[in-house]
Parts: structure tokens; C-alpha cells; sequence
């Protein structure tokens, strides 16, 4: 049975397999593999796949009459890959087993989200009443980077005999786990070659075909009784066989501990020694177990987040999955936050702007591994400086998509699966990416107040990006504002005017608010630089008095299109015609790609008021009400409530929800305005991996930012608090359905502070710590108190 701390899966069910493998994928932050079934290789079902952080690979491939290159994250050996069948004394030799053979009686997968253990059990019988149980246990070692394990274990039932076993390294593996991607090359790894060591270490290595990234795969497979056959080589693997004795009341099993080693990995060398060194070496599979569960402990408890029922249970894998992408190992990686995690094949393993969503719940918690994936970004200035010189700008504008260069990963196509047709992407056009990734630097150091960042690393992101909005704004005389023209929104529908012989639109409410914010925040963090550090930015940069002078005129006079009341999604939205979203929810039930949809009948989504996701609204999730006025004052706009709230129910009604990330944004705008249909976007936002809510794309990777977009609905969101250089502001917004919450997290240099929101009341629990001063916490009503080191106090909150 399913408890808070594990998930189970009762039955074999080929139809939500894939949903399952990802969702149980096991993973350390280093390299992840999927839950796919050992015995079954991959096939319209099954889809095992092993993906290292960081290890991409381009490939060319002709479609649609073009030549296009495509970045991805590749798929490595199959390390897991185990036959076995059954070897009776009083009959032939039975077939090879998987979970789609007939003789399959019971099935069940068990995801320990405290030990990051995944467990599989299979119940076989044939015809002649023979029963086999088998245990799958399989770890990715969260304290050892570059190991993974797993033990079978063999019950035999009514007859004796033996089980035959092979013990497989699969190199032969493509990446192929995405049907809309089939008509694309996607065999990545060449240059195999396979041995087998006298001490039972088998090994695999190959290489990426143009990265030309060297991988080695080595296991080692030992078996309880000792009893092995033999091992071959093959052109694409190895295979080790083993002939277990099976009778009443004896088993058996087979342990395989793999060390995974790329040409990433630091300090550099050959991968293949090091992997056949480090799995001749492993520990035995029981202290592997036990070394691999504390490592996990440690980690719960820094990232804790407890809430009641069924969202408390859901929060905790959202959890689990982020930490398996990103866990204080990532920190030492040169990655960044790939948007399906490294549970899948989808979107190519790039990285978006998903670090949006998933950056607030890491600074709070893995301040380092927020740290690390900012650096990611730092590290590939020059390619974003080179991206705007090349588009006659200056500053530095990241990429849509970004893989292992920095360098635009954007499709320049892409399939309409509704219509089989191949169509123009022009995606690459959504630069609020860049004001993404300053609003999380710029959070972090208020957060963290790591100085060494905030006016380093940071400083530089923020006053590039900031650069590069500065560029791209030009002057409108008749308005006598500034505009950024030919853009795409996160919006995403909406890449061209109608009729219009070029892509992108102009003035996208959220890409120019969001501008300004950035300009403002670099201009203020500027000023604040020590003199030599300023002198030296100014220097690198072009910083002079006519360009800064020019970039404080564009924070306050950047164009904002409005329209009837409500903020226009972009100059011009309000004219579109309205859409008969009744007459096509009648026709299609499922509309959440209503783009698809309409071009597969003739038509486009840019015709119509008509949304994909959260857009204009996303201004509510990154800023609190009185910091988005701010903005809009600064601008010259005012923003009232009542607009806010007319512009609210203007997109709700508008927005198709296309993207997780929508419900997930406009749960949260909705909670703060405390409206009542707040927990039904909340709670699809939850389901949406669990339950598949989109229709086969779970078994393509997990939706990283959705998962990670709902821990920080509950604790900045929920619990309403907000880490800057003046202390803790706790503001809850009380949801019914999570009553109370209970997290701890890290603030400048206090680790392990813990918050307990109850009906009514308020606790906080300082750490006992070295640092002298007390956490300064704000209260709803601006009420100011102080916890000392090692204290914990209750506050009574306000009734709303």
C-alpha cells in the first residue's frame, strides 16, 4: 500500500508503462536511469534509458527536404538489461521471461522515496504450474556519483531445477523514446568495444558520434550461490551467463554494481579504467543499500516539506525527482536545469527557462546547487555576447534552448502530430529567457547574501542581460516610449501577426515588463559595487555615463499595451478575433494544444485571443502585488487591483493550458487573490505527471519545472515567504486544502531553519549556529521579531 514515503504500482499495465518508468527513474544529480523493466528491452512498450547531465551529442538528418542538426541528450548503455528463464528437471527449458510473456500472474513496482530505492516484483507460472517470483532492487548511488546497483532475486515455487541468467550490457541503444522524433537520426554512440575481465568485471565503452564524448560502462556481476557459466562479447555489448540452482524453499540471485565514467567527468582521463577499477572494487550490495539510504537521509533532511494527504504524498516525489536531477552533485557539473529531467528523451534534454520554477525551491533549500546551475549560465555569456553581436545588438542574449554550448538548440522545425506536417518553429524568438535568469540571480544573493556572486558572477549576468534589453528597445516618437518589437511570449501560440510575412510580435506585456524590472535591478545593483569593481564592469562592458544614462531612461519609459480595462498579452491582442472555445471543447474534449489543432484544419492560433499558457499572468507568480505596482509606477502605469483582477479573469477564460507550467502559474495568481477556483489549477498542477493529465508525455521525462513550481507554491506561495537582505518575510495565503505545511530551508548562512504553518498559527525554529545575529522575521502587518540561535517561537496569524 502507497504511504508518504512510497509509491506503489499494483498490475502490469502496457498502456502506462512509460508513465511508470519515469516516474520511477532513479537518479543522483550525476546520471539517472529509468524504472523500465530489466527482463523487457525496448520495444513500443518498454523504454530503459540511462542519461548523463551534460553529455549531448548533434546529429543531421533530412526532413522535410532540409538538412537539420539537432543537439541531444544522448541515451547511454543499458546497464539494468537482465534475461532469465527457467531451467526445470523435469522438462525443457522454458522460454525467455519479460512482463509481456502470458505466464505473468502479478506485478508491482515500489518507488522508497526515503532511500531512493525502486523495487519490482514479477509472479510467473505456466502451464504445468511451475511458479517463479523474482525481486528486482535497483539504487543509483546518491553518495558515489558514478555507481549504480541492482539485485535479482529467484523464488521458485513447486518444481527444481535451475535458472539460466544473462547478465547484459546493451550498447545498442538509440535514442528513440519520443514518437514525433522517429523520423530523425537518433543513433548517437559508436566506436563499441566490449570485454570481460577473469574477476566478473564485464565492460562497454563507445563515444558520441560528433561530440565525441567517451563513455564506459563497466559491472560487475556476482551471484548468490557462486555459480557462473561463462561471458562473450558482442559487437555492441557483453553478456555474462549464470546457471542458479532453484528447489523449494532455496533462491537465488544475481547482483550487478555498474560504474558509469564519461570524458566530462573531472579531473579528466581514460573513463574505461576508471569504471573497470572503480566496479571491481564496489562494496558488496548490502552496504552499497545502506550507504546509498543515508546519503538520501541527509538530504531530506535539509530539504524537508511535510503537508497533509494526497498533495503531501504528491509534493514529496515532486521533490524526490528534483533532487535526483539536481542534487548537490550537479553543483560540481558544468549542466543546467534540463526542462524533463533525466527521466526522458523529450525536448531533447535542453534546458529553458524552466530554472524559473525550479531555482527558488533550490536557493532555499541547495543553495550550491542553485549556485552551480547559475554558473552554467555564467559560463556561457560569450556565447549569449555572440549571439547579440551576430543579431547587431549588444549585451548578451541567451538562447530559447540552450544544450552544451550555449549556442541556440531551437528547432528550426517542428512535427504537427494532429496533421503529420512539418512546420516553421519559431520559438528561438522567446528572449525573456534572459530576464529569467537575472531574476533568479538577482534572487539569489538577496537570499543567500553570497557577495562573492551577487557582485561577481551575478553582477555580470545581470548588467549583460540588461545590456541587451537596453539594445534591443528602440525609441517610438509618436508614443514617446520604448518598444521591443518581433518577439515570441511564453505565451507560445502567438508567433507572428496575421497575414504578416514575418515571425514574432511586438511588445509583449510580460517580455517588457520584466525588461524594465531587469534594468532597473542592474542599474541598483550597479550603484551598489565596490568602486574598483564598478570601474572594471564599466570597463568590460562599455558601461559609460551616456549608456547608463540611456538605460535608467528604458526602465521608466518602456511601452506596456492595454486594452478594455485588462493589460494586452502583446500590442494588438485585443483586436484578434475571440475564439468559439465551447463549439471546439465540444469537438475535441482535449484542447489543451489548440495550435495543433487548428493548423491540422487550415487555421492558425495567431487569428485569436487565445493562449497556450500562463503569459501576461506569469507577472503575478514572479512578483508580489506591491513590487508589481512598483514596477508599473516606475513605468508610469498604474495598476490597481481592480485591473489586476479584470486582467486575471480576462486570461483565465482565454487560456487553453497547453503547458503544465499554466495551471501550476495560475494557481498560484489565483491563491493570492484568494480566488475560489485557486485549488482546482493547484491541484492539476500536482497531478500533472502523476496522473498523465497531457496524454503520454510523462513517459517522455517528468516536467521538472511543474514538479519543482509546486514546492514553491507552498513555501513562497502558501506559507507567503520571501528571503531578503532584511530578513524572512512570512505572509501565509491559507488554502484549504494544504492546512498546514512544515519545510526547512537556508538563509544566509543559517542552515536548517524550520517553519510549521498551522490554522492560526506560525512557528519558527533558528538553528543553534555560530552566526551571531538573530533572523529578523517580518510578520503580516509589517510586525518585526527576532528568533535567537537555537530558539523556536508562535505567532497567532490574522484571521482573513
Amino acid at each position: 500500500m502507497s504511504t508518504a514515503s512510497t509509491w506503489d504500482f499494483n498490475g502490469y499495465d502496457p498502456k502506462a508503462e512509460r508513465t511508470i518508468e519515469a516516474l520511477c527513474t532513479l537518479g543522483n544529480g550525476r546520471f539517472a536511469t529509468r524504472g523500465a523493466a530489466p527482463e523487457s528491452p525496448a520495444d513500443a512498450v518498454h523504454y530503459p534509458g540511462t542519461y548523463a547531465a551534460g553529455c549531448y551529442d548533434r546529429l543531421f538528418s533530412e526532413v522535410a527536404g532540409e538538412r537539420v542538426g539537432n543537439e541531444d541528450m544522448v541515451n547511454l548503455p543499458d546497464w539494468t538489461r537482465l534475461r532469465y528463464r527457467c531451467l526445470p528437471d523435469d522438462g525443457p527449458a522454458g522460454d525467455w521471461l519479460t512482463t509481456d510473456d502470458p505466464s505473468l500472474r502479478h506485478h508491482k513496482v515500489s518507488l522508497d522515496l526515503r532511500g531512493g530505492v525502486l523495487t519490482r516484483r514479477l509472479f510467473f507460472q505456466d502451464g504445468h504450474g511451475r511458479r517463479l517470483g523474482v525481486t528486482h532492487t535497483r539504487l543509483v548511488h546518491m553518495g558515489a556519483p558514478y555507481l549504480a546497483a541492482q539485485r535479482t532475486t529467484f523464488h521458485g515455487y513447486g518444481w527444481s531445477g535451475a535458472v539460466e541468467v544473462e547478465s547484459v550490457i546493451d550498447g545498442d541503444v538509440t535514442n528513440s523514446g519520443v514518437e514525433r522524433y522517429q523520423g530523425l537520426d537518433g543513433r548517437h554512440l559508436t566506436d563499441h568495444r566490449a570485454g570481460a575481465e577473469a574477476d566478473g568485471v564485464a565492460w562497454l565503452s563507445c563515444r558520441t558520434r560528433s561530440s565525441r564524448i567517451r563513455i564506459a560502462v563497466a559491472v560487475r556481476t556476482s551471484s548468490r550461490p557462486l555459480v557462473a557459466v561463462g561471458s562473450s562479447c558482442t559487437g555492441t555489448g557483453t553478456v555474462q551467463r549464470f546457471r542458479l540452482p532453484v528447489s523449494r524453499g532455496r533462491s537465488a540471485a544475481v547482483m550487478k554494481c555498474a560504474a558509469l565514467y564519461t570524458s566530462l567527468d573531472r579531473p579528466s582521463g581514460d573513463p574505461l579504467p576508471l569504471a573497470v577499477e572503480h566496479a571491481s572494487h564496489t562494496a558488496p550490495f548490502d552496504a552499497l543499500l545502506a550507504s546509498h539510504r543515508a546519503a538520501w537521509e541527509r538530504l531530506w533532511s535539509q530539504g524537508e516539506l511535510k503537508a497533509p494527504g494526497e498533495a503531501g504524498r504528491i509534493l514529496r516525489l515532486h521533490l524526490f525527482h528534483v533532487l535526483q536531477t539536481l542534487s548537490p552533485h550537479t553543483a560540481e557539473l558544468d549542466v543546467g536545469v534540463p526542462a524533463r529531467g533525466l527521466h526522458g528523451e523529450a525536448y531533447r534534454g535542453h534546458v529553458f527557462w524552466d530554472e524559473l520554477f525550479v531555482l527558488p525551491c533550490l536557493t532555499l533549500h541547495f543553495p550550491e546547487v542553485a549556485r552551480g546551475l547559475l554558473m552554467y549560465r555564467h559560463r556561457r555569456l560569450p556565447a549569449a555576447r555572440d549571439a547579440a553581436r551576430r543579431a547587431g545588438l549588444r549585451g548578451a542574449m541567451f538562447p530559447w534552448q540552450s544544450g552544451s554550448s550555449g549556442a541556440e538548440e531551437t528547432q528550426t522545425l517542428h512535427l504537427n502530430p494532429s496533421s503529420g506536417r512539418w512546420l516553421p518553429d519559431h520559438s528561438h524568438l522567446q528572449r525573456h529567457v534572459g530576464s529569467a535568469i537575472a531574476w533568479n540571480a538577482w534572487r539569489y544573493g538577496q537570499s543567500t547574501g553570497d557577495t562573492g556572486f551577487a557582485q561577481g558572477p551575478g553582477a555580470e549576468l545581470l548588467l549583460d542581460i540588461a545590456g541587451y534589453w537596453g539594445a534591443a528597445a528602440t525609441y517610438d516618437a509618436d508614443r514617446e516610449r520604448y518598444r521591443i518589437r518581433g518577439v515570441v511570449g511564453p505565451d507560445e501560440y502567438h508567433d507572428a501577426y496575421p497575414g504578416a510575412a514575418a515571425p514574432g510580435i511586438d511588445d509583449n506585456a510580460y517580455t517588457n515588463v520584466t525588461a524594465a524590472w531587469v534594468l532597473a535591478r542592474a542599474l541598483e545593483v550597479f550603484g551598489e559595487l565596490p568602486e574598483a569593481r564598478r570601474r572594471e564592469l564599466a570597463e568590460r562592458l562599455g558601461l559609460d555615463d551616456a549608456r547608463l544614462s540611456r538605460l535608467e531612461d528604458i526602465s521608466r519609459r518602456l511601452y506596456v499595451p492595454f486594452h478594455g480595462g485588462v493589460i494586452s498579452q502583446f500590442e494588438g491582442y485585443g483586436e484578434l478575433a475571440e475564439l468559439d472555445w465551447d463549439a471546439y471543447r465540444s469537438r475535441y474534449c482535449d484542447i489543451r494544444r489548440l495550435d495543433r489543432i487548428l493548423e491540422s484544419e487550415g487555421d492558425t492560433v495567431n487569428h485569436y485571443q487565445a493562449s497556450k499558457q500562463a503569459d501576461t499572468l506569469m507577472l503575478g507568480y514572479l512578483f508580489r502585488p506591491a513590487e508589481l505596482r512598483a514596477v508599473f509606477d516606475r513605468l508610469g502605469y498604474r495598476l490597481d487591483d481592480e485591473t489586476w483582477r479584470a486582467t486575471v479573469g480576462y486570461y483565465l477564460a482565454r487560456t487553453s493550458h497547453g503547458s503544465t507550467l499554466s495551471s501550476l502559474v495560475h494557481g498560484w495568481v489565483l491563491a493570492r487573490e484568494r480566488g475560489p477556483d485557486a485549488w482546482r489549477y493547484c491541484e492539476e498542477a500536482l497531478l500533472s505527471d502523476v496522473a498523465d493529465v497531457q496524454g503520454g508525455t510523462t513517459g517522455e521525462g517528468i516536467h521538472l519545472g511543474a514538479m519543482a513550481g509546486t514546492l514553491d507554491l507552498v513555501e513562497r506561495g502558501v506559507a507567503g515567504l520571501e528571503a531578503g537582505p532584511d530578513g524572512l518575510r512570512i505572509d501565509p495565503i491559507p488554502l484549504r486544502e494544504v492546512p498546514r505545511c512544515t519545510f526547512t530551508f537556508c538563509y544566509r548562512g543559517h542552515r536548517g531553519i524550520r517553519v510549521r504553518l498551522l490554522p492560526g498559527r506560525l512557528g519558527i525554529r533558528a538553528p543553534r549556529s555560530q552566526l551571531a545575529s538573530p533572523l529578523t522575521v517580518c510578520l503580516p502587518g509589517e510586525r518585526l521579531v527576532t528568533v535567537a540561535a537555537g530558539e523556536q517561537h508562535w505567532f497567532c496569524l490574522p484571521v482573513r
